[in-house]
């Protein structure tokens, strides 16, 4: 023990000699490094925020320094990313004639490779079967359909084409190849020829085993898709009634296949129509408790509600006399919409700018926000005082959901991870919208001051390098004090003779 408080007086002796040389250049320097790597740290910092939305620091100390200290929760992990479930946007838009098009102007790419990819696997999911090597022409198509690049894929269809007439082959063309509209349904109508003949020769022998049944749900799947196409050609196009009715009768011939959404486009094209009592008709039947909900399921249904009373709703009078039985129903459906999808609110208000959306969408994320705004932003204008009603009511949600990661109100917690699916969905140019938002992180704020704290010592010690010097003694004087006094203490204590002794061991 002596021995250590011997070591620690001699310590202190040459550290106090040390400070004593040392030069305000040195103090300089000192600082102005300190504040450089702190800045860099900051701005690291700063860019993975904006990029992933979570710090690097704390993600390397919860990947692996938590695991060290008492390990993570793997089920926590592997429910949320089972809550994610991403689906396939019913109102896509084409490839081809829209997607490209927006390419070819602006140079930017609205489609993200995970997006392509995922339709990729739905492609090869509706449109192959294990029995597709026993015609040529199919064949060809399943090599396509897995195919990057899309010369390669438009190549290989014009390929299948000269074999046979291949509904999946003018499928292919009318979504990649076609440059307008008017070209992809003339492609889709002759896909439909083509398509209604594999599907009547399938449906006759689908009995005869397994492979005839695989290939009939396959021909199932292409015919449907084909028809779906084909309405939504009809709907960019003007002819919306017709539309309509071919929508209508798609839903009657195969009612079992939710799977596509069909409900969906129809809602819209309803929407268009203004046909309002058809709208209600349609949402009586899939806005049921036992059914997925979605965007435009909950919001047509505010949208409805909103429509009785918005034309003659001011907030002014509403808080004088209170709200009338009508104005209650509305702003609770509003309420349950938002908590539904609490990013749509911003793009219907022109608050957040909209992009093109993606061919897949995440439930209750802003990819399915964009989807919806996207197409239905139109039918809101036109209902008179329903964007005002939103307006003054929507935040009013987030009063009911302190905690919507911990508890919702009508729905299941919001999931926390969307934003992590939604990045991988939307382009880079697009700025994600994050709910509940997120606070800055710590590290963030701590590199933020360090940086600023090192900065204003460097700036000084540049400018009063005497006076700083001065500071800078006393500090470490005062840092120093409790030692000194220790060592007073045992000097006093010990016998000056004895403590000679000691100093020169």
């Amino acid at each position: 023990m002596w021995a250590a408080n011997i070591y620690l007086l001699r310590l202190t002796l040459v550290l106090s000699m040390f400070l004593n040389t040392l030069t305000p250049k040195f103090y300089v320097a000192l600082t102005g490094t300190s504040s450089l790597i702190s800045g860099l740290i900051l701005i690291f910092e700063w860019w993975y925020f904006r990029k992933y939305g979570t710090s690097f620091i704390e993600q390397v100390s919860v990947s692996h320094l938590r695991p060290l200290l008492g390990g993570v929760d793997s089920n926590s992990n592997r429910q949320s990313v089972s809550e994610c479930k991403v689906w396939r946007n019913p109102l896509n838009l084409f490839r081809g004639a829209e997607y490209n098009r927006y390419t070819w102007v602006t140079g930017r790419e609205p489609l993200t490779y995970y997006d392509m990819n995922l339709s990729a696997q739905d492609h090869q999911t509706f449109f192959t079967c294990d029995s597709d090597h026993l015609r040529p022409a199919d064949a060809i198509m399943q090599k396509a359909w897995r195919e990057r690049n899309p010369q390669a894929r438009i190549s290989a269809a014009h390929e299948a084409l000269e074999l046979e007439d291949c509904a999946t082959a003018y499928i292919l063309l009318a979504e990649e190849e076609a440059t307008t509209i008017m070209e992809a349904e003339r492609l889709f109508k002759q896909a439909l020829k083509a398509g209604e003949s594999c599907y009547r020769r399938s449906q006759q022998l689908q009995h005869h085993g397994t492979q005839y049944e695989a290939q009939h749900r396959r021909d199932t799947n292409v015919l449907v898709y084909i028809k779906r196409r084909l309405a939504m050609c009809s709907r960019k196009l003007g002819r919306t009634r017709e539309a309509v009715k071919m929508m209508r009768d798609l839903m009657k011939e195969f009612p079992l296949l939710s799977m596509f959404n069909i409900h969906e486009n129809l809602l819209e094209s309803l929407l268009e129509l203004q046909n309002y009592a058809d709208v209600q008709a349609v949402l009586a039947k899939y806005d049921d408790i036992s059914l997925p909900k979605s965007a435009t399921i909950c919001y047509t249904a505010a949208l409805l509600k909103a429509r009785a009373v918005s034309d003659k709703f001011s907030p002014e009078a509403a808080s004088r006399r209170g709200l009338s039985t009508a104005e209650m129903n509305a702003v609770e459906a509003i309420h349950r919409a938002v908590e539904f999808n609490p990013h749509v609110p911003k793009y219907l208000l022109e608050m957040k700018s909209l992009i093109l959306p993606p061919e897949h969408i995440l439930k209750r994320g802003d990819s399915e926000a964009i989807a919806y705004a996207f197409f239905h932003l139109q039918h809101w204008k036109r209902v008179e005082g329903a964007l005002n009603l939103l307006h003054c009511t929507w935040e009013g949600t987030f009063r009911m959901i302190p905690y919507p990661l911990e508890k919702g109100h009508l729905f299941y917690p919001y999931p926390i991870c969307t934003e992590t699916a939604d990045r991988e969905l939307l382009p880079m140019f697009h700025e994600v919208s994050v709910y509940p938002k997120k606070e800055l992180p710590f590290f963030i704020l701590f590199t933020a001051g360090l940086c600023s704290f090192t900065a204003m010592l460097a700036l000084l010690t540049h400018q009063f390098p005497e006076l700083m010097g001065v500071f800078a003694k006393a500090f470490l004087s005062t840092l120093f004090a409790p030692l000194n006094f220790i060592m007073e203490k045992v000097e006093s204590i010990l016998p000056s003779s004895l403590w000679h002794q000691l100093t020169r061991i």
